[in-house]
């Protein structure tokens, strides 16, 4: 597929999937108002950073699907290889962190307890959906290279140090 087909695809996908979880339902939910103080300052700084990192980490990620992976994040038109760069070689699921990581950066940011237990339901249906459904997909379609590649890269909690496998 063409470089620009799946730049486009991974936009269009990026607006409907991640968009709506990390900022339509949070913005649904807050307004991006701050409901409460209860971290001060200190902690809306944090949450801006959570923020921002995760939009940062998740456009990065998004991208190597598409120039690396030659693929998108969407389901119908998967990357043809595995990726294993960039934030790949921290954790095997950067764009679940990182819209996580948004969302409870949104939390902290606008003092939403309602956002931040909205975050934790996202999160637990994303580790099962990966559990689940995706792990023994890739395991499938890779075969040994993800094997190996699950062996080293921990799911959720990022390496100290890049997997240079």
């Amino acid at each position: 597929m063409q470089t620009a087909w799946l730049l486009a695809g991974a936009i269009a996908f990026s607006i409907l999937a991640p968009g709506t979880i990390a900022g339509f339902i949070p913005y649904a939910i807050t307004r991006w108002r701050v409901q409460s103080h209860w971290l001060g300052l200190p902690g809306q700084i944090a949450g801006g950073l959570m923020l921002a990192a995760g939009v940062l980490v998740l456009a990065e990620s998004f991208l190597r699907f598409v120039f690396v992976g030659r693929g998108t994040p969407a389901p119908v038109a998967p990357p043809e290889g595995l990726v294993v760069s960039g934030f790949y070689r921290y954790t095997r699921n950067p764009m679940y962190v990182a819209v996580v990581s948004a969302i409870v950066g949104q939390a902290l940011l606008f003092g939403s307890s309602n956002l931040l237990a909205y975050a934790v339901l996202i999160w637990l249906l994303v580790s099962s959906f990966v559990i689940v459904y995706e792990e023994p997909v890739l395991g499938r379609k890779f075969g040994r290279p993800y094997g190996v590649y699950r062996e080293n890269v921990p799911r959720w909690w990022p390496r100290s140090s890049p997997w240079r496998g």
